[in-house]
């Protein structure tokens, strides 16, 4: 039996398919789904953002996954090889979401965590019996060691993915991470996490990316992780929530564990319109005080925003530049606050009759398809490109990755993040938004 795994790349402007020569933030799923087959089951991987699909493939069964809105070429995959008589599958946040609407294009659906139902699928489909829908929740995250020889065969960076946990106590309305896990935070065994660290290593790697939804969830288990990876000596970088800031022990032991980088989903710069989006938690009025702290601890920030909250107005979003200009964030990336089928923030603007444009596969979060309330959808729309184009001047560039005290400890990472930026702006300028693929 022969498997082809497929991670599609989105289209830009539903003509051309987004692609680079390199991709640097890998995704794990294909490397634990191969090492959950059986040793009767050959497993090949298609990154789609770097390679061509293979329709003529030999391979019995399609497993097909997409971030974001890559899912509509998921579906436009999917289709193409069902017109082949291929037997398709489909997973990931984005099908578990929409079940009902990917069974549409597949013969059957995975919803949610794999490391159970992928191999009663398999089973499944050697028996003749595979079922329309698949879904197996969690009691425990463990899994084989990944099979990362998958990965390194591709064109990828300078670091793999590691994973720590998935779900996070927050319940953000437009966060698919609650619609999936509802609070709850899985967490591996750190002799589990280490072993696969050690693989990384072995491989020749100086560097990993720890794959959490929130990896300051539970401070005791960060503390330990970050006692066990301190003696591998290496590099790494994750996500957390902003408020690990303010816990001193904490931030100190991730810095002198060996992490350089952490992303944050601050989402806002408008306090009003984070309560709107469930997440009053953090607080705008601290931002700067814990960017800072961050910085200091060695750690340079990346941040993920979005607007068109019901707290936005145009005058806060042109403000939202100047906050990441001045607070020197290398690697800012925004997005539309888009209603995605399935997330609380889509039950409430459709309650409330919000929801203008009902084409959901035209979401994509660089245009704005619900009707806000300070603004309309076109100037929404206009002030996250303007916004995009102004924190992506040469100018602000240089501000925020070459001056700044970092550059002259790590003069090379931060020419790193000039590349990335300089990298970033062409592809606005194309009209693409950044991501991380």
């Amino acid at each position: 039996m022969k498997i082809l795994f497929i991670q599609s790349t989105p289209y830009h402007n539903r003509d051309r398919l987004v692609k680079k020569s390199r991709l640097y933030f890998v995704g794990l799923a294909p490397a634990i789904l191969s090492a959950l087959c059986p040793p009767d089951v050959e497993f090949e991987v298609c990154l789609e953002t770097i390679e061509a699909v293979d329709f003529d493939t030999d391979a019995d069964l399609i497993a097909i996954s997409g971030m974001g809105h890559a899912i509509v070429r998921s579906i436009d995959i999917a289709k193409a090889f069902k017109a082949r008589g291929k037997t398709v599958v489909m997973g990931g946040y984005m099908v578990s979401l929409m079940p009902e609407e990917a069974a549409k294009y597949c013969d059957s659906v995975v919803i949610g965590d794999a490391e159970i139902s992928f191999p009663a699928l398999i089973e499944d489909y050697k028996q003749g019996r595979l079922k329309n829908l698949y879904d197996m929740p969690l009691t425990t995250l463990t899994y084989p060691t990944p099979d990362y020889g998958l990965l390194t065969q591709k064109k990828i960076g300078d670091f793999l993915p590691v994973q720590a946990g998935r779900g996070c106590p927050h319940a953000c309305s437009f966060c698919s991470v609650y619609c999936l896990y509802k609070n709850k935070y899985y967490k591996r065994d750190i002799e589990e996490v280490i072993r696969d660290i050690k693989a990384v290593k072995a491989l020749g790697y100086k560097k990993f990316l720890l794959l959490d939804d929130n990896i300051f969830s539970d401070t005791d288990y960060l503390l330990d992780l970050c006692r066990a990876i301190k003696d591998l000596k290496m590099q790494w970088l994750s996500q957390c929530s902003i408020n690990i800031a303010d816990h001193v022990q904490v931030l100190q032991a991730v810095a002198d564990s060996g992490c350089i980088a952490l992303s944050f989903g601050i989402e806002s710069i408008t306090q009003e319109s984070l309560v709107h989006m469930k997440k009053a938690w953090a607080k705008v009025d601290r931002y700067g005080e814990q960017i800072r702290k961050i910085q200091a601890a060695g750690i340079d920030v990346s941040t993920e925003m979005v607007i068109g909250a019901d707290g936005d107005t145009l005058e806060s979003i042109k403000a939202t530049a100047t906050f990441i200009i001045d607070q020197k964030i290398t690697v800012p990336r925004f997005y539309i606050l888009t209603p995605i089928p399935g997330t609380l923030f889509f039950d409430e603007m459709e309650a409330a009759g919000r929801i203008i444009i009902k084409d959901i596969y035209s979401y994509n979060g660089t245009m704005a398809v619900h009707e806000p309330i300070h603004m309309s959808m076109d100037a929404l729309t206009e002030a996250y490109w303007d916004l995009y184009r102004e924190v992506f001047g040469i100018r602000a560039i240089i501000k925020r990755t070459l001056i700044r005290p970092q550059f002259f400890k790590q003069p090379l990472r931060s020419l790193f993040y000039l590349y990335v930026n300089l990298y970033y702006r062409y592809q606005i300028h194309q009209g693409i938004t950044p991501n991380i693929i």
